[in-house]
């Protein structure tokens, strides 16, 4: 294992003396709100929350899960989940002035739908109060709930997210026991299943890398998310957040990153963030996200309207006697 951070491998103070920090600390702090930027030790908490970005982790601040990489306390039997959260939520983001919010959650094992239910509340209430909110869940697995993921799906979000997070054969020794490579790609698989008509519902996965995976294994994985027809991949490098967790095997070099990344665009992936720094809930990708959203549905209604157009221009050049036809 290597035994310091190369020299290239930076990671910025997190207030950076920006009030914007302070601002977006003591709101979610009035509103008994957590984060998944403080709770996991994200490295990037400083950029996205000085640009007015944060990762609200819903249902608490204790997982019923234990995965060998992630600083989130756990426990097998949490706290009762907080009625108030999906209205204290969507009155905060309403308020920050923001387009874009990233939604995310501990795993709750020890409810019927994994809190589901309580997911798509916050969801609706968001877009209740700014409906051009665009909203990104970040999910856990639901155990494989094909009921739970369809609750969620039909929430109105706009992306769901549900990490990978490391190559099949790594999967046992990384994450919880109750996580597994097939049960991520089906969620993944089903959340594009039960997206409501008309609609579009984007998916998007994550893999850390530096758990002593290999090449070939990475670009399985990739493959494997884009037969899930996932739309969007993050990759970004595993550190450890406590002695306690599994170590760093290697840090992988920004110019493997960039190679990753164009071979995802070549996979067909819409949009590939991929370097040392990029987490799966990062500030920089949600520009693209937006914009790719709005891209999408400015080319749908003009499909529509130009679908209308050239119904109306065809029943134009029906006969009289054709039309009456028609209307019997």
């Amino acid at each position: 294992m290597p035994e310091r951070r190369p020299d290239w491998f930076h990671v910025p103070a997190p207030g950076g003396g920006n009030t914007r920090f302070a601002e977006l600390k003591e709101s979610l702090s009035e509103l008994k709100l957590s984060t998944v930027c403080e709770e996991a030790q994200c490295p990037n908490i400083g950029e996205c929350w000085n640009g007015g970005t944060g990762t609200i982790m819903l249902m608490g601040d204790t997982c019923t899960r234990g995965c060998k990489f992630c600083a989130v306390n756990t426990n097998a039997k949490p706290p009762p989940l907080d009625e108030s959260e999906p209205w204290n939520t969507a009155d905060a983001v309403s308020k920050w002035g923001i387009d874009y919010v990233v939604l995310t959650s501990v795993d709750r094992d020890d409810l019927p739908d994994g809190g589901a239910s309580h997911f798509a509340q916050t969801v609706g209430l968001i877009k209740f109060r700014k409906p051009s909110m665009r909203v990104e869940c970040l999910v856990g697995d639901f155990q494989g709930d094909d009921r739970a993921v369809k609750v969620l799906a039909a929430s109105g979000m706009d992306v769901f997210a549900h990490n990978i997070e490391t190559v099949r054969r790594l999967q046992k020794h990384v994450r919880d026991r109750r996580a597994a490579y097939e049960q991520s790609l089906e969620v993944l698989r089903a959340a594009k299943r039960h997206q409501p008509p008309g609609s579009r519902l984007y998916t998007k996965s994550s893999i850390m890398l530096g758990l002593g995976e290999t090449r070939e294994e990475v670009v399985e994985t990739m493959a494997d998310l884009r037969a899930a027809d996932v739309d969007v991949l993050t990759l970004g490098q595993y550190l450890r957040p406590t002695e306690r967790h599994l170590g760093v095997v290697e840090y992988v070099s920004p110019a493997v990153f960039d190679e990753l990344r164009e071979l995802g665009e070549a996979m067909g992936f819409r949009y590939v963030a991929s370097g040392p720094m990029v987490r799966s809930s990062y500030k920089a990708g949600e520009f693209f996200m937006q914009a790719m959203i709005a891209e999408d549905a400015a080319k749908a209604d003009a499909a529509t309207a130009a679908a209308g157009g050239a119904a109306d221009s065809h029943f134009a050049q029906v006969e009289p006697a054709q039309a009456v036809q028609v209307h019997g």
